[in-house]
């Protein structure tokens, strides 16, 4: 990893100073290094940061509280799948960033919008990632549990949990990269905070070493989030685990 990090800085490097097609009007990271020395020093670069953490948290989780049951109640329930599953159909193609408009329109602060918007970009991938999970489940299992006198909530929590949690941190950090495309788009058209925000005000006001900053900063802040759900799935089903 260290190495093709580095391969790639090089190479930016080298084609900044050689002025190569694609590289001529970017910064060079020499460029932006001394810029990003002076940002990490000023409290309002990690103010930047500490917003977009705390709207991504806020809407992910808020997904996550109503995305997983959902996912599991459509999965147990033909009635209830059949009567949910096309309303969520419907919905679940439009793209998030489609909803800004509307979210700005109706909801009564800035930050509500932004995390209604983020809420959507993990609601629907986690709740189809259950529902895949669920029906994957071999019927023979459950067959096996009911015959041999299983009450319903011990066929749940030693067949059916054990069988989703893959697919819900699967759908968990799918979701968690889905939300930092999601709030940094939100933040540019309706923040006045954040790594989106400050990305976008860069480029307004033609500080482009401080756009790659932005940009470096949303992906480090990715990695960091979805580092972090693995580590917590690796620990929450030993199972998966391989050697």
């Amino acid at each position: 990893g260290i190495v093709s990090v580095g391969g790639l800085i090089l190479l930016w490097e080298v084609g900044r100073r050689l002025k190569l097609p694609g590289f001529a009007a970017v910064p060079a990271p020499s460029e932006v290094y001394e810029v990003f020395a002076a940002s990490i020093s000023e409290p309002k670069f990690w103010e930047h940061w500490r917003a977009s953490f705390a709207r991504v948290a806020s809407g992910f989780m808020a997904a996550q509280i109503v995305g997983i049951p959902l996912g599991l109640m459509m999965a147990m329930s033909r009635y209830f799948h059949a009567t949910t599953f096309p309303l969520l159909e419907i919905m679940r193609p439009i793209p998030p960033l489609a909803w800004v408009p509307a979210s700005i329109i109706f909801w009564p602060t800035t930050e509500s919008s932004i995390a209604f918007v983020i809420f959507l970009g993990a609601f629907f991938t986690v709740v189809i990632n259950v529902i895949g999970s669920a029906r994957n489940i071999d019927v023979r299992y459950l067959r096996a549990a009911q015959s041999l006198g299983s009450r319903p909530s011990d066929i749940f929590l030693r067949i059916i949990l054990p069988a989703v949690l893959p697919g819900i941190f699967i759908g968990m950090a799918v979701g968690m990269g889905i939300t930092w495309e999601v709030v940094v788009a939100a933040e540019m058209i309706a923040g006045k905070s954040g790594l989106g925000y400050l990305t976008w005000s860069s480029y307004v006001g033609g500080n482009y070493p401080q756009i790659i900053i932005g940009m470096i900063s949303i992906g480090i802040a990715g990695y960091i989030s979805s580092s972090l759900i693995r580590l917590l799935g690796r620990y929450a089903t030993p199972w998966q685990r391989t050697q």
